[in-house]
């Protein structure tokens, strides 16, 4: 029988997001979608103060962590086409 360890995060790195009182739910799917917005406006925002976009990546961190890859996937194909219904 083969012996199963644990695989640690690397330091600094954390696979589940903190709590967020916003969403005190089970169901985390809109702290998902607020997160992948978050992120997204984040990222618009820095680049046109033409500043670094290192405090994004909390946003991006907690969306891949909760979101479904499928989900993430399709919102960035429907940003590149334009038809992404949130507001970024």
């Amino acid at each position: 029988m083969s012996e199963v360890r644990a695989q640690k995060p690397p330091p600094g790195k954390w696979w589940t997001p903190p709590f967020d009182p916003r969403f005190p739910n089970q169901n985390q799917t809109r702290n998902c979608y607020q997160n992948f917005l978050d992120y997204h406006r984040c990222q618009k925002t820095m680049k046109r103060r033409g500043k670094s976009a290192q405090p994004c990546e909390y946003y991006f961190r907690v969306y891949h962590s909760l979101c479904p890859i499928s989900w993430v996937q399709r919102w960035n194909d429907q940003i590149k086409e334009g038809t992404f219904a949130g507001k970024i």
